[in-house]
């Protein structure tokens, strides 16, 4: 691990769990509500949130390290978009996906769920491009 990863890994999981809180807790939150059925109870779910963070402590330091392996000396801001797009591909739209036929949940919401989650990877992905950029690749 160097200085870089060290740094990028708490700065992807602070946007990660903030981007999640306004995607889920703000955009969808309607969509959930009327969705109760299908979700813990809000106060039961509280006594799992150390699972939710842990769980994006994980996901943003194998983020930050895979994108870490891979960078290439090419301008940070497109290479960071198509490291999000591509992660999006190889997670959240077929976990969605699986979800909707696993359980009763409504087209429009998974559509919403991909589409959400994964403007937030690009955004992620250009957030651990530009704290690995060089100066010398745009």
């Amino acid at each position: 691990m160097n200085k870089k990863f060290l740094i990028a890994w708490p700065v992807i999981f602070i946007v990660w769990m903030v981007g999640s809180f306004v995607v889920h807790g703000v955009l969808l939150n309607a969509d959930y509500t009327k969705l109760a059925n299908l979700f813990r109870p809000e106060a039961d779910a509280q006594q799992y949130m150390p699972w939710m963070i842990l769980a994006h402590v994980i996901m943003s330091g194998a983020f930050v390290w895979i994108y870490s392996r891979g960078v290439e000396a090419r301008p940070w801001l497109g290479q960071g978009l198509r490291f999000g797009f591509v992660i999006a591909l190889l997670t959240i739209v077929p976990t969605y996906m699986i979800y909707y036929v696993v359980q009763p949940m409504p087209g429009a919401v998974v559509v919403k769920q991909i589409v959400c989650d994964g403007v937030l990877l690009l955004v992620l992905g250009a957030v651990v491009a530009f704290l690995y950029r060089r100066d010398n690749r745009g």
